[in-house]
């Protein structure tokens, strides 16, 4: 992996990541030293199934994908995580190893530091430890919620809600993918993605050209999703907090 130390102290300025921006100066400053930024390839496996946790990960402009694998090698996706969060979760919940494959959905930046660091701060009982705590409890809301949408609601629906969440993973209107990568996310076949971004693309909600999907109509997109999108969004909303606000309440 490529990966480039920017200065002595992470400048915080230069992320978009809400929960590292959320967290109160002290506890901050703590983390700063030990966080670097690292470029992020599409397809690229920070942690894999059964593998252990060296590093932890703030994405700022990046989309990171929990993946499940069945034994003929099919995949699906199973959460994901962007600038809201934090990748490697089970470091701070005592477990060793992933259970899930964290691959790389859309290329971009992100702040890495050592898991034990991380852990170490975890367990002095300030607003990050109540913060990765929410984090979590929303993403396993979202998994859950992804199961069930996977089961239930046609792949058209399910291409819409994967859009508006990807989006908000890395706030832009444009997203670098591949249909076939996409197909692997949603389980599927590339034929039914292609099919689905037909009907989104005639009605003028997106756009598609060669690896990369642009959003025309988010309201369009967002009306055209399944309810899922709205559940997942509502429930992470009560949980997690952003900015000075965040700390404030927490700090309660």
């Amino acid at each position: 992996m490529q990966k480039k130390r920017v200065q002595e102290k992470y400048d915080l300025s230069q992320s978009a990541n809400q929960l590292l921006a959320a967290l109160p100066p002290e506890e901050y400053d703590r983390l700063a030293e030990h966080l670097e930024e690292v470029s992020l390839s599409r397809g690229e496996v920070l942690l894999e199934a059964g593998g252990t946790i060296d590093y932890v990960y703030f994405p700022n402009r990046a989309g990171i994908s929990f993946v499940s694998i069945l034994e003929d090698g099919a995949t699906t996706e199973v959460g994901m995580v962007g600038n809201e969060g934090i990748v490697g979760y089970p470091v701070f919940l005592g477990g060793e190893c992933v259970p899930h494959r964290t691959i790389v959905q859309i290329s971009g930046k992100a702040a890495r530091m050592d898991a034990k660091i991380l852990k170490t701060e975890f367990e002095r009982g300030g607003v990050l430890q109540k913060l990765v705590l929410r984090h979590t409890q929303a993403l396993l809301f979202q998994v859950a919620q992804t199961a069930a949408c996977n089961r239930h609601h046609p792949l058209e629906k399910r291409l819409a809600r994967w859009l508006l969440t990807a989006q908000d993973c890395v706030l832009s209107d444009r997203l670098h993918l591949t249909q076939e990568f996409v197909a692997n996310m949603l389980g599927t076949r590339r034929a039914g993605v292609t099919e689905a971004e037909g009907v989104l693309q005639a009605k003028g909600i997106i756009s598609h050209s060669r690896g990369q999907i642009t959003i025309l109509d988010r309201p369009g997109l967002e009306a055209a999703a399944c309810e899922c999108y709205r559940t997942v969004a509502r429930h992470s909303g009560k949980l997690l907090y952003h900015g000075e606000d965040c700390a404030a309440s927490l700090e309660n």
